[in-house]
């Protein structure tokens, strides 16, 4: 049986859009493969064939998200350094003096900032 070129574009499409929704889906690649080949007209009965190496492959693919993923956030991290460390420093400014604003609280005594009136102890 030939494939022709709206078969082939009927597959892309199919397996571009089944495949953005099952990555995170054990055995998606199973149910994936069934809808493409619904889709041109092919056979879907010995689809359980590959079952048994699925799994193997399952493993490659999930390595290969973690390792895209894991290059992605390196490569983000790589190029907004600068931004990052600026936002560390002014949490770490902010960080002073919210512990300043603290201290200020305890040394009143009575746990409220109270404008620097005495603290009144008559209850």
């Amino acid at each position: 049986m030939a494939i022709g070129f709206g078969g082939i574009l009927a597959i892309s499409i199919t397996a571009t859009a089944a495949s953005i929704g099952a990555a995170g889906i054990p055995q998606a690649g199973l149910v994936t493969m069934v809808m493409v080949l619904d889709t041109v007209g092919l056979p879907a009965d010995d689809v359980a064939l590959i079952l048994a190496v699925d799994w193997l492959l399952d493993r490659f693919r999930t390595a290969i998200n973690v390792l895209g993923d894991a290059l992605g956030a390196g490569i983000v991290y790589h190029l907004s350094r600068k931004e990052l460390e600026g936002m560390a420093a002014e949490g770490a400014e902010e960080g002073a003096e919210e512990k300043e604003a603290e201290a200020k609280v305890e040394a009143n005594g009575n746990g409220t900032a109270n404008g620097g009136f005495e603290k009144d102890t008559a209850f």
